[in-house]
């Protein structure tokens, strides 16, 4: 049986980008990538460099990863619905124009971290109309954000971890103050964190204040926002959520990390952190934990998809929310899609549903008023 080729979906695949994810991103998308049906989908793959080059033609991803990028073609979005699609960047005698190369039905961004994950990107897709997978600019920018996230999640009655946020440009001009402001949170060890960035990057536990000096820096050159918690004997739990207006959460699973912490060693370079699917919990502690992902994930006011990370205290076994993620890891090893398997749906039925998810809300927006209209 043959496929009528202009009846497939044309999707584009967004990964690397300007962050400290950029090599997560390329192994999220090779697992994406070898699972969207050539049947369903004509797939083109665009990557973006460390610099922010967007890149098109043929094995984006495997070029990226190897830094051998002449031969590709770089290209741009617009973000003016009455020009849809891809576009390359063409040198000319006549200096740059653009040529149009493809339209696209839906975006699926693999974009972990800043300039991808935080609502920047799409801000972008919103201008431009176009059918995006993932939360929105409010869901993504409020995700992305800890210290903006977890104000969030205690306006809505949701427990966090303590914490407070400082700045670089408080950092760099007064650590002994910014470590006494720390120190005011909570008894070591302190956990440091960049505000805007995710898989563990910059992450330090500190259990002095010469751990704290030197963490404070760490994270600081990734963000200029930078949040500073109180470190919880903890299980790690996670739960993926699926939906728009009315998500479900899978079972939930539980992290038992190779080192100290959940690091982005223990993560993805050494792979033997264990994961427990379902986490060995009592079953009214499971569902509570699902509940609390679903209101989350409406708190912010997610869209397609999303990992929500809690802790659960070792001594009190009291319930943390500690995060959501709105562009979560799709590794082989990655616990988003492991936990929908375990609920039920596989890897390749999970891609699909949430470019439905993607075109769904699309069509919703559609729906919205553009013009002022007068009643009288």
């Amino acid at each position: 049986m043959t496929t009528n080729p202009s009846t497939r979906l044309k999707i584009a695949v967004l990964f690397g980008g300007r962050s400290g994810e950029h090599e997560v991103s390329l192994v999220s998308a090779q697992s994406v990538l070898s699972v969207l049906d050539p049947a369903k989908y004509e797939v083109l793959q665009v990557g973006i460099t460390h610099e922010g080059a967007w890149l098109t033609g043929d094995n984006v991803r495997d070029l990226l990863e190897k830094g051998e990028t002449k031969g590709l073609i770089p290209c741009t979005l617009l973000p003016d619905p009455s020009k849809p699609g891809l576009y390359a960047l063409r040198i000319t005698d006549h200096g740059t124009v653009l040529e149009k190369l493809t339209d696209i039905d839906v975006i699926f961004p693999v974009l972990h971290g800043t300039c991808g994950e935080d609502g920047t990107l799409q801000g972008l897709l919103e201008m431009a109309d176009l059918a995006y997978v993932g939360a929105g600019v409010t869901g993504s920018a409020v995700g992305m954000d800890k210290g903006v996230f977890k104000d969030v999640m205690r306006t809505n009655g949701i427990p966090t971890v303590e914490s407070v946020i400082v700045l670089r440009n408080e950092i760099e001009k007064d650590m002994e103050s910014v470590i006494r402001k720390a120190e005011a949170v909570a008894a070591y060890p302190l956990f440091v964190k960049p505000a805007n960035l995710g898989s563990s990057v910059g992450i330090t536990k500190c259990r002095s204040r010469a751990d704290l000096a030197e963490g404070l820096l760490e994270a600081a050159s990734y963000d200029r926002r930078v949040l500073v918690e109180r470190g919880v004997n903890a299980r790690e739990i996670e739960a993926s959520v699926l939906g728009n207006d009315e998500p479900q959460a899978s079972v939930p699973g539980e992290v038992l990390p190779s080192r100290e912490f959940y690091s982005y060693e223990s993560k993805y370079m050494d792979g033997t952190s264990c994961l427990l699917i379902p986490a060995p919990l009592p079953t009214e502690t499971a569902e509570k934990i699902r509940q609390m992902a679903v209101t989350a994930y409406k708190a912010i006011d997610c869209a397609g998809m999303a990992r929500v990370d809690f802790f659960i205290d070792k001594v009190t076994e009291e319930i943390f929310l500690n995060e959501v993620n709105t562009i979560p890891g799709f590794t082989s090893i990655s616990m988003y899609p492991k936990l929908w398997e375990a609920t039920g749906l596989p890897y390749a039925k999970l891609v699909d549903r949430l470019i439905e998810l993607a075109l769904e809300r699309k069509a919703e927006r559609d729906r919205t008023e553009r013009r002022f209209r007068r009643t009288a």
